[in-house]
C-alpha cells in the first residue's frame, strides 16, 4: 500500500484551495453577523486561544471545534463557517486552535486540547450558561483529538458529552512511513499509544464518525474502524459515509450539520 497517497496526495482535490477559501469568506460573514468573541487564550502559547459563538436564541448546550492540519497547520478561521449552522440549532460553539508539531509534540498538543476543553466550559460559565459537559467535534486530525479527550482520564467526571469525528484518524503508525512524520516525529510506539480505536473501552460517551464516500480507502477504513470499535466497547457509535464528498467537502453535507447537532448534550 502506498501510505504517501493514501493519506496524502490521494486526498488531495483541484478544488480544495477554492473551497477553503470560499469557508473563509463564509466566516468572516459570520463573524460579522454574531460577532463572537475571538481568540480568547486558555495557556500561555500563541495558539492556546478560541473563539467563542453564543447562541443568540434558546440555549441547548456547548460544543468545542477542533481543525484539521495533520497536527501541523491550518487555523480555526479556516472552518468558522461551521459555527453559525451550529449556533443556529440552539449550541454555544467554541472554535479552537491548538499549538501545532513540530513547535511541540503531539502529547503535549493533546494535553493543551484538554486544558482548552475546561476554558471553554468555564466561559461558558461566566455567560450563565449551565451544564458541565460539552460536544467536542474535530476534522481530520481534530477526529483523533476529540476520541483522544474521550478517553482522557478527567480525574472525575468527563466534560465529554458525546464527540463528533469527520474524516479523523485513529490509528497514527501508517502516517510514520510518510512525510508527514517529519513533523509528527512518532516512533512507532508512540502512534500506537495515541491512537484511540486501539484503546476503545466501555463507558466512553456516544460518538458519531462520518467519512467522505470519495476519500482514499485508508480513510474510509479509518472511520468505520473507529465505529466499530466504539460500538464493540459497548459504547453508542453512530455512522455516515457522505455520498460524492472527499475530505473537505464532506462539512457542506447538511446531514453532518445535522447529526452533530443531534447527539446528546449531557
Amino acid at each position: 500500500m502506498d501510505l504517501t497517497w493514501q493519506y496524502m496526495t490521494g486526498q488531495a482535490r483541484p478544488g480544495h484551495a477554492a473551497l477553503i477559501a470560499e469557508f473563509e469568506q463564509e466566516g468572516g460573514a459570520g463573524v460579522a453577523t454574531l460577532r463572537p468573541a475571538t481568540d480568547i487564550p486558555y495557556g500561555p502559547h500563541g495558539r492556546e486561544r478560541f473563539d467563542f459563538y453564543a447562541a443568540p436564541g434558546a440555549w441547548r448546550g456547548t460544543l468545542a471545534y477542533f481543525h484539521a492540519g495533520y497536527w501541523q497547520s491550518r487555523d480555526k478561521a479556516q472552518f468558522r463557517f461551521l459555527a453559525p449552522l451550529l449556533v443556529a440549532r440552539g449550541l454555544d460553539v467554541a472554535m479552537v486552535n491548538y499549538p501545532l508539531c513540530p513547535d511541540v509534540t503531539l502529547p503535549a498538543l493533546l494535553d493543551s486540547t484538554r486544558r482548552a476543553v475546561g476554558a471553554v466550559l468555564a466561559h461558558a460559565a461566566s455567560l450563565g450558561r449551565g451544564g458541565a459537559a460539552l460536544v467536542a467535534a474535530g476534522h481530520s486530525a481534530g477526529g483523533q483529538i476529540v476520541a483522544e479527550l474521550a478517553l482522557s482520564d478527567w480525574s472525575g467526571a468527563s466534560p465529554i458529552a458525546a464527540i463528533a469525528g469527520l474524516s479523523g484518524v485513529y490509528e497514527l503508525e501508517p502516517l510514520t512511513a510518510t512525510p508527514l512524520n517529519e513533523k509528527l516525529r512518532l516512533d512507532v510506539e508512540t502512534a500506537r499509544a495515541l491512537s484511540p480505536v486501539l484503546r476503545a473501552r466501555g463507558g466512553l460517551p456516544p460518538a458519531f464518525f462520518a467519512v467522505g464516500g470519495e476519500e482514499t480507502p485508508a480513510f474510509l477504513a479509518q472511520s468505520a474502524r473507529m465505529a466499530r470499535a466504539w460500538a464493540d466497547a459497548g459504547n453508542v457509535a453512530g455512522e455516515y459515509v457522505s455520498p460524492g464528498a472527499d475530505h473537505f467537502s464532506l462539512l457542506r453535507d447538511p446531514v453532518v450539520v445535522e447529526r452533530i447537532a443531534a447527539l446528546p448534550l449531557s
